[in-house]
């Protein structure tokens, strides 16, 4: 009787998994179905809208180029029938008795054949050409139209797929790491192209507290690169389509580096490190000293792990309203809380799915100046638009965008978007309109490997961390390299792997040092400052972080599962 009731809750488990599978493929068949009337809509106002410019052009041309031609022909009329009369005087005169009146006639005719073909503006060649020719290159245009827009999807089913690599095992203290994962379809073929939707997480008993980079390889083949920034045992847990791979979740053990490890890094992580304590800088007035070890700028710090208001799983990006108050990005729970700048739960939005107006893995959160919460959603590879009463609007950058991760917005009100997995940064108009974009994978100036989070200073140029490539990277709109700054490394100044990014007034740069779990300050031009001291709660794993419209810090501490908020000498 157990075993009967076991097999059936298995099955009725399995026929609501399958049914909201089901669900969810009708519904983005119906969002894709949109795009697509949408997408060619657009296309047809802009062949229509090209077509008028062409006809308008060509009234244009042909105007100028008839009057000339109609202005030279009526001049010639006149002439040929001024040429006429003359001719008819003169032969009347010429049959009458030679005399001074006939010879004058004669003369007069002369005068006439003279001004005709030599006077002011007498010319009998044309003073036009009959060309207008349409230059239409359309071959190349035929082509585009012929491969425009793919249906992309894969076979890949999570039953079957498996990872491998000494990443699913152990791994050591601040190293990057990584699984190598294939997927198959349900016959246990290996699938042959990529673009499946594939989640990893790596976590302690007490919750979610490592982010890595995914790496599609376009061949059915992926790769989770990560890095552990303390000891312990962990799960990694590797999702196809929200389902665990086979053998998923897997036992971690991160272990502390060797004395080779160590040398190789330049010093030990255990060091304490530099500038722990808030230095004197260009930010303001230093902070009275204290003979208290354990005082730190933390003013308060909200939440814990959980899925209730006021609790997180995985929160990521953070951002600050002009209205008081403080967005979460709980990646997780798939929806956005809100908070004033004291910390007091307002509201929170969000339906999880992959429906336009749904929320999969939001990460990265903006306020534009309207007031409408742009949030950037990873796993919907899109950007959605929310009012500033969480009520949906719009949505951008689809068939774009590979992994958005976070977001901004410049003094123009244009959105910018940080690609985690494209490498790349998008510049949007709020309609959805690309602006244009900038940025590939590498290690070059103008290159990304997994940047995280952008800010916007007074210049409105864009700040980007560039997480694997421990770095933050300063850019015009038009995706020229102005500064750069940062090497991997503990010390002053130094990353492992940045995160979350902002501007003070001042132009000041702070940045979330996610491997190092610290918060730096550095000036416009890249030189360090200060730390903003954390000593007393430790951050684990730091991602977003803002300035609120009250001049503090406020960061997303993803693995206490809660944000803080710290004081800020401007």
């Amino acid at each position: 009787m157990l075993s009967y009731v076991s097999t059936t809750s298995v099955i009725s488990d399995s026929l609501s998994i399958v049914k909201e599978i089901l669900q969810q493929l009708t519904n983005q068949r119906a969002s894709i179905e949109e795009d697509i009337q949408s997408s060619f809509e657009d296309l047809h106002k802009q062949l229509d809208v090209r077509k008028s410019v062409l006809l308008m052009e060509l009234e244009v041309t042909y105007g100028l180029k008839q009057k000339v031609l109609q202005a030279q022909m009526e001049r010639l009329v006149r002439g040929e029938e001024e040429l006429e009369a003359s001719c008819s005087r003169t032969e009347e005169a010429l049959t009458e008795e030679a005399s001074a009146a006939s010879l004058q006639v004669e003369h007069q005719l002369s005068e006439k054949l003279r001004e005709l073909t030599m006077g002011p503006g007498a010319t009998t060649q044309p003073e036009e050409n009959d060309q207008l020719d349409l230059d239409m290159e359309t071959d190349g245009l035929r082509k585009s139209i012929h491969n425009l827009g793919t249906i992309v999807t894969t076979s890949a089913v999570a039953s079957q797929s498996e990872a491998m690599g000494t990443g699913l095992e152990q791994c050591i203290v601040g190293h990057p790491a990584s699984v190598t994962i294939v997927t198959r379809d349900k016959s246990g073929g290996a699938c042959k192209n990529g673009n499946a939707i594939l989640s990893a997480e790596i976590f302690t008993p007490d919750g979610s507290i490592v982010d890595g980079e995914m790496v599609d390889h376009k061949n059915g083949t992926y790769e989770f690169v990560y890095t552990v920034p303390k000891e312990g045992d962990f799960s990694l847990a590797l999702r196809l389509y929200d389902q665990h791979i086979k053998g998923s979740p897997f036992r971690l053990t991160v272990n502390k580096p060797s004395e080779a490890d160590v040398e190789r890094r330049g010093k030990s992580p255990g060091q304490k490190k530099k500038g722990s304590k808030r230095a004197s800088s260009a930010l303001g007035t230093p902070r009275r000293k204290t003979q208290n070890p354990i005082e730190d700028d933390l003013i308060f710090k909200i939440g814990t792990k959980g899925r209730n208001k006021g609790e997180f799983t995985n929160l990521q990006g953070v951002a600050a309203s002009s209205n008081d108050n403080i967005l979460i990005a709980d990646s997780n729970n798939q929806c956005v809380q809100v908070f004033s700048n004291e910390g007091e739960f307002r509201s929170r939005f969000g339906v999880r799915g992959r429906s336009p107006g749904q929320l999969q893995r939001p990460t990265g959160v903006a306020v534009h100046p309207s007031g409408d919460i742009i949030i950037a959603d990873y796993d919907n590879k899109w950007v959605s638009i929310f009012s500033s009463e969480g009520k949906f609007k719009a949505k951008l950058g689809s068939g774009r965008l590979m992994g958005p991760k976070g977001v901004s917005v410049d003094h123009n009100g244009h959105v910018i978007v940080v690609d985690n997995k494209a490498c790349t940064v998008f510049i949007f108009q709020l309609t959805g309109k690309l602006i244009t974009k900038f940025g590939s994978r590498g290690n070059g100036d103008k290159q990304f490997a997994g940047p995280h989070f952008a800010a916007v200073n007074k210049n409105n140029e864009i700040i980007v961390t560039d997480f694997h490539n421990h770095s933050v990277k300063v850019f015009t709109l038009e995706g020229e390299l102005v500064l750069k700054f940062g090497s991997n490394g503990e010390g002053n100044g130094q990353f492992n792997a940045p995160t979350g990014v902002a501007v003070d007034v001042n132009g000041n740069i702070i940045v979330a040092d996610w491997g190092n779990s610290r918060i730096q300050v550095f000036d416009g031009s890249g030189s360090f400052l200060s730390y903003i001291n954390t000593s007393a709660d430790p951050l684990y794993g730091p991602q977003g972080l803002a300035l609120t419209s009250d001049g503090h810090v406020v960061v997303a501490d993803s693995g206490n599962h809660c944000f803080k908020v710290y004081r800020y000498l401007q």
